[in-house]
């Protein structure tokens, strides 16, 4: 397999090679070509090496990728933008390559469609720059994983020799950001290296999806779990005239029933990705039955921990060669295939998105009004967060003169701080103190038991 994202980088699109589109615009390979010589030549000027990348806009966060790659900058990105997290990650960049100020007291470069040099050559690289993600580390605080482009390289270019007899000319549109791992190398890298134009805006609505199906004779739809679960409903549950080629799923198992209600509406059930922003891509699958196995990528080795059953990797994705524990469990059922089993640690995903429970629960505590605070999974009448709160002195003041609600919307004030909205707990309870156990240690199922009632 030759190396397909690092050889199209060194090279750059050609001129008429289709990068991104909208409704209203496109951007060629000459167009692109004239944005990232023009932000390069601002890069390669500037001494600062850690540069914050954040947009909405596809086809300006992939401007300041390539850009920062070839000038040999460390890109830095961040989980959200929510003030809070960028407050907890500020000692690691020097600057920021933004459309919108976000960040103050740090060196600033715009990201705009009409910031180009005009007849640009594409900018020729004596040394790549490196990736470095943040994602919710097991002790609460933010975690850095850093990625070389011969890792991403590695994985973009597995991706294509698995999934490219499936993709006839496509071009590709996403309902997740590329600001994570999974959309970046699904919507950014993977289509630029292999000449795949993308939708430089998100897909919010089934409309917009309808609209880009209906206008595309070849779709690759790039999706989640959350969001794909409930497209079959706003299709009506039925067959489409016009379906994507291939979709794609990632960021936890999706249920088998939503799988063949997407195999109802577009004739195929997705294919789900497994993996995390530690490993990339481990494994992947298509539900054709319930409770189908996981199958390994190519050059991935697993085993399964004797003690605890914690699957144990080996990838071609990682710098280190030695095996790799990760804290999901896992069942194998043959050569290369498993079955998930759950997790072992305090990181869970709402709506896809990852969430240290250790994390939430900290910055809850930091509150005045706070005493303590347990966080628990619940998944009636659907996969969401339960909050168990006990108030001091001040809070139990609050709640009497304020009133529960006032009090849940307090807190989740103080959430938004580092945490996105979708993440937030939607059921919240007050008791006097959280159960414990003759060892001081909290008792989950009592702790439950709290959310049996409304």
């Amino acid at each position: 397999m030759t190396e397909l994202l690092k050889s199209w980088l060194s090279k750059g699109p050609s001129s008429q090679q289709l990068i991104s589109f909208n409704h209203h615009d496109i951007v060629t390979g000459a167009v692109f070509t004239g944005q990232v010589a023009h932000l390069h030549q601002q890069l390669v000027q500037s001494p600062s090496k850690r540069w914050l990348l954040a947009s909405e806009s596809s086809d300006l966060f992939a401007v300041g990728l390539c850009a920062a790659l070839l000038a040999g900058k460390e890109i830095i990105l961040p989980a959200n933008t929510q003030t809070g997290s960028l407050s907890e990650i500020t000692h690691e960049f020097d600057g920021v390559i933004s459309d919108q100020a976000i960040c103050e007291g740090k060196c600033f470069i715009m990201l705009k469609k009409d910031h180009a040099l005009a007849s640009a050559t594409w900018p020729v690289s004596t040394q790549f720059g490196e990736l470095v993600l943040f994602t919710s580390g097991s002790s609460g605080h933010p975690k850095a994983i850093h990625k070389t482009l011969n890792q991403l390289d590695a994985e973009v270019t597995v991706l294509e020799h698995t999934f490219a007899k499936h993709l006839p000319q496509c071009s590709v549109i996403s309902t997740v950001s590329h600001q994570h791992i999974y959309g970046l190398l699904f919507k950014i890298l993977w289509p630029l290296a292999a000449n795949r134009p993308f939708l430089s805006d998100l897909v919010e609505y089934p409309e917009t999806l309808t609209y880009y199906t209906s206008l595309f004779p070849n779709l690759c739809l790039i999706s989640s779990p959350a969001q794909l679960s409930r497209l079959p409903d706003a299709l009506d549950n039925e067959a489409q005239l016009r379906a994507p080629s291939l979709v794609f799923s990632s960021g936890g198992p999706l249920n088998y029933d939503s799988a063949q209600g997407i195999a109802q509406c577009y004739g195929k059930q997705p294919i789900e990705v497994f993996g995390s922003t530690e490993t990339g891509g481990i494994a992947f699958r298509r539900q054709i039955q319930e409770n189908q196995a996981w199958q390994v990528f190519h050059g991935i080795e697993i085993k399964q921990d004797k003690k605890d059953s914690a699957l144990n990797l080996k990838s071609p994705y990682l710098e280190d060669t030695n095996w790799l524990r990760c804290e999901d469990q896992i069942e194998l059922v043959g050569e290369g295939l498993f079955h998930l089993c759950g997790r072992l640690d305090r990181i869970i995903k709402i709506e896809e998105k990852r969430v240290s429970l250790v994390q939430m629960e900290a910055l809850l505590e930091s509150h005045p009004l706070i005493e303590h605070a347990a966080l628990v999974m619940l998944t009636e009448p659907r996969t969401q967060l339960g909050a168990a709160i006990t108030l001091s002195k001040l809070g139990k003041k609050a709640l009497e003169s304020e009133g529960k609600l006032s009090l849940n919307n307090h807190f989740k004030a103080h959430l938004l701080t580092q945490f996105e909205r979708v993440t937030l707990p939607r059921r919240w309870r007050y008791p006097d103190m959280l159960p414990l156990n003759k060892q001081g240690k909290r008792v989950q199922a009592q702790i439950l038991e709290l959310f049996d009632h409304d």
